[in-house]
């Protein structure tokens, strides 16, 4: 890429934690035998996110995929920018779609079955609070629709989960192990929902959707509370250091603890100034035009986005 090897890059485009979990040994039989769904990682999942029921599968983006073809084709508000996988898969399935700005979410709850926010926003930071949320979920059930959250950034903010609430018809809430666990690999995602829901989702997805070693991973890491409560403070210590860092340099950024958005008037060219130094950061042009950057990994990392930050102003200003 760019003439550069790929283990030369620092990959700040994606969001996902850098410190990833220390993954344990499988047992042997986890490569042997059928991944028949363990009972104990639901029940693990259940008790770190806070929700009465929930489906291991194999990542958000396989519910994500599966969602639209449980329901026959209707009104569809999908909240923009946001995770462009939500509005391409309700796109395909015969539903009326429609793509509208956080601001305008309130008005347009009134006009469709189903609403399908990501909160935190991924890629803006924006934020929804949980009473409005529900609000809104409450109306849409009223007349049998859904609010989809897509949470998957929301490790580090747990307060704002809907998961505990999921009990109830028509909230669905998209939980993901890649990002704050730093396992993007392993390929695993929960849905909350009502147990009536979830059954006709595992039905569509069918039989050993998550792999055995997988679910071993993800076991430890779900029951692994002192590793999560000290990467939670780290993360938010370096959530801030780069929104900080970014301010230092004249970048008025938004985001959580682990991205930084920044609307950025030339996107493209600041895109190519950072690869030109070896750092990848993720550019967007339509919806949302801006700039995301993830964490840097290590302190080399973090000096050499500065670096490259001095040298942005040197040559712009």
């Amino acid at each position: 890429m760019h003439g550069r090897p790929l283990a030369q890059w620092i990959d700040l485009s994606t969001g996902i934690n850098p410190h990833w979990y220390p993954v344990p040994e499988n047992a042997p039989n986890a490569w042997h035998r059928l991944p028949e769904a363990d009972p104990a990682l639901v029940d693990s999942a259940c008790a770190y996110y806070g929700a009465p029921a929930m489906l291991p599968v194999a990542g958000t983006q396989a519910a994500i995929q599966a969602l639209p073809r449980l329901r026959a084709p209707g009104r569809v508000v999908v909240a923009a920018p946001s995770y462009a996988e939500h509005a391409h898969h309700w796109g395909q399935h015969g539903h009326q779609l429609r793509q509208v700005p956080y601001p305008e979410l309130d008005n347009a709850v009134d006009h469709c079955e189903v609403l399908v926010v990501c909160n935190p926003n991924n890629p803006t930071g924006a934020r929804i609070a949980p009473e409005i949320l529900l609000a809104w979920a409450e109306k849409l059930a009223i007349r049998g629709g859904w609010l989809v959250v897509d949470e998957a950034f929301g490790d580090t903010e747990d307060a704002a989960s809907l998961g505990i609430h999921t009990g109830q018809a028509g909230l669905i809430v998209l939980r993901s192990v890649g990002k704050f666990f730093g396992l993007a690999g392993l390929r695993l995602g929960f849905v909350a929902a009502h147990p009536a829901l979830l059954a006709k989702l595992a039905a569509m997805l069918g039989p050993w959707t998550v792999s055995g070693p997988a679910q071993q991973v993800a076991l430890a890491a779900l029951r692994d509370t002192p590793w999560q409560q000290a990467m939670r403070a780290r993360l938010q210590t370096e959530g801030a250091r780069l929104r900080q860092l970014l301010a230092s340099h004249g970048m008025d950024s938004s985001g959580c603890a682990l991205f930084q958005w920044w609307p950025a008037a030339r996107a493209e060219d600041f895109h190519r100034h950072m690869a030109a130094r070896g750092i990848w950061v993720r550019l967007f042009r339509h919806a949302a035009r801006g700039i995301r950057l993830g964490l840097p990994p290590d302190e080399p990392a973090w000096r050499q986005l500065e670096q490259a930050l001095i040298a942005w102003n040197k040559e712009n200003t």
